[in-house]
């Protein structure tokens, strides 16, 4: 197959793939795979099969096709071709929660010298690395790549990253209890797609939804945060978009939690976990055994409980998140004190304190803890992050965070 009919054949494949075929579509495309003559051809049809694969939730073949097109750049000898790849690895071990892979990998692409193409793609590796900050609870790093992610998109006047960035910082103050700018940034991620997004993939869409979902929740708009979550599920479930669905249905199922509706929720929690489980999406299956354990609370349940935050806590240990590891600690705090086991409880406690300093989730001025209830938070040009209140209160010459850690211990 020569250069043009691997052109044509590609672009059958894409038209396809738009038209919602994706079977035929990756049928095309592993066909041109197989015959092409073409190094720059197949470059471009495995970073077609690499999107599809990850869109679908197929994050293993994901991760396989990542790999052979890093030989094929390294055939084709392009430093541009290279940064793609290695992004391309970095996101896919991103989705199969593999945090500490995917930080070395974007490393290595923001460390490749190559050219404007390189650089346009600066952004999407500081959004990845972000994304894999968060999932390891190191919230300062994620929030330095989100806003370095940001600039680059403003730079390049990119809309669609300045979409996946805002809806990454829905999910970052999600996290830690900022649930006004939780909705603010997912809601400008919506206006995004409608400003701009007419030629857009409708997943940009379906994306900011859920986020938005997510954030009304957490704020008590139980209707708004359903209203944005039948629409994400409508357009996943039109376009075959697994990760999505998945999410959905945890965001329905907690929705219902909220609402005291336990038998309507543990169905939604197991229809999730089954999804998250087919797909390798690890960080999910916690948030998903954290509402399961919630559900058999509310039942007064507690043993079962346990059973539910076992599980969680090995995942949990096993990708590195802090954050979930926490929120266990608390739900064991509460569970050991209700059944008045007094060791259990304080051995928690402790555990439970250890995870908000090594996560530094505390005020540098006030020394109140961040990320236990909803509080209004700012970050300083350094990215470490404070109660808005305090900010406004004492003003600052600099960060106190960043002062502490200059402070070099004396020799006697």
């Amino acid at each position: 197959m020569g250069q043009d009919q691997t052109k044509q054949q590609i672009e059958k494949g894409l038209h396809l793939y738009q038209s919602n075929q994706t079977e035929k579509a990756l049928r095309v495309w592993m066909r041109v795979l197989e015959k092409s003559a073409d190094p720059a051809g197949r470059f471009r049809v495995l970073g077609c099969l690499i999107t599809a694969h990850a869109e679908m939730g197929r994050y293993k073949d994901m991760l396989k096709f990542a790999v052979v097109q890093i030989d094929t750049a390294r055939e084709l000898e392009d430093p541009d071709f290279l940064t793609e790849s290695y992004l391309n690895l970095a996101r896919s071990n991103e989705k199969l929660c593999e945090f500490q892979k995917t930080i070395s990998y974007c490393k290595t692409c923001l460390n490749m010298q190559g050219t404007t193409v390189s650089l346009q793609l600066n952004g999407q590796v500081s959004l990845s690395m972000g994304n894999a900050f968060l999932g390891l609870s190191i919230f300062q790093k994620a929030l330095e790549c989100f806003e370095k992610a940001l600039r680059y998109a403003h730079n390049n006047d990119d809309k669609m990253l300045e979409c996946r960035v805002c809806c990454s910082l829905g999910n970052f103050y999600t996290q830690i209890k900022d649930y006004e700018k939780a909705l603010f940034f997912p809601c400008k991620a919506a206006e995004l797609v409608n400003d701009y997004g007419k030629g857009w993939s409708l997943k940009y869409r379906a994306m900011s939804q859920y986020h938005m979902a997510v954030a009304y929740r957490k704020l008590g708009r139980l209707a708004d945060s359903m209203d944005c979550c039948e629409e994400s599920m409508k357009i996943a479930l039109q376009h075959g978009d697994r990760p999505l669905q998945a999410l959905c249905l945890l965001c329905f199922a907690d929705i219902h939690r909220s609402r005291r509706d336990v038998q309507t929720a543990f169905p939604r929690y197991d229809s999730s976990m089954s999804i998250m489980t087919e797909i390798g999406n690890r960080l999910g299956l916690i948030q998903v055994l954290l509402g399961v354990t919630k559900c058999w609370m509310i039942q007064k349940e507690l043993d079962k409980a346990l059973e539910s935050i076992e599980k969680a806590q090995e995942l949990a240990e096993g990708l590195g998140n802090k954050l979930g590891l926490l929120k266990l600690h608390c739900l064991c705090e509460r569970i050991y004190r209700t059944k008045e086991q007094q060791q259990e409880l304080r051995d928690h406690v402790v555990k439970f304190h250890e995870c908000v300093e090594e996560m530094e989730l505390y005020c540098g001025m006030c020394g109140e803890s961040i990320g236990e209830k909803n509080n209004q938070l700012q970050a300083l040009p350094c990215s470490h992050f404070f109660h808005l209140k305090c900010l406004q209160t004492n003003g600052t010459r600099g960060c106190p965070n960043c002062r502490r850690l200059s402070v070099k211990p004396g020799y006697v």
